[in-house]
């Protein structure tokens, strides 16, 4: 899956893409809101599966990058780095790319935000990115779209962010 953010470019060059892990059929690609970098290694126990997280499953995955296949998740209740809040397939067909497939994300994750959260992203103190399949795990059937919202600091939350602008 990949995790991609909406905000302008100067937002974007803060984030980072590091290193890779892979499964032999499966696996996700995860482009950071990550001020640090750090791979979860698909032959350790590091978190949940990526395809079990569900939208109002908190995330520690500031440190994730690359593609994963685990990443770790806590009781909302706990500091956490985001919260997904939407998933969404895409159509079944060819791999459309990874353009097309961001695309998409953005598409599909924008109002369930602003219905999340509250605000828009441009006016909201948090954003979203997603988790999104790539080449390989489309190959192997996956097609979510997993959104996740996170504090525009990059701090950690605790609690649910669910309504908090409204």
């Amino acid at each position: 899956m990949t995790i991609t953010s909406d905000k302008a470019w100067s937002r974007t060059l803060a984030l980072l893409t590091v290193g890779a892990a892979s499964l032999a059929l499966a696996g996700c690609s995860l482009l950071g809101n990550v001020t640090g970098g750090g791979t979860t290694d698909p032959g350790t126990d590091q978190g949940d599966d990526v395809f079990s997280i569900a939208p109002g499953d908190c995330l520690n995955d500031a440190d994730v990058t690359g593609e994963v296949s685990a990443v770790p998740t806590v009781d909302c209740a706990e500091p956490h780095d985001s919260e997904a809040f939407y998933a969404e397939d895409l159509p079944d067909g060819d791999f459309p790319g990874s353009d097309e497939i961001n695309a998409s994300a953005d598409t599909l994750c924008s109002q369930p935000f602003i219905d999340f959260v509250g605000k828009s992203y441009d006016e909201s103190a948090y954003d979203y990115t997603w988790y999104s399949p790539t080449a390989e795990s489309w190959g192997s059937g996956d097609r979510e779209i997993l959104c996740v919202a996170y504090a525009d600091s990059l701090e950690k939350m605790t609690g649910s962010i669910k309504g908090l602008e409204k």
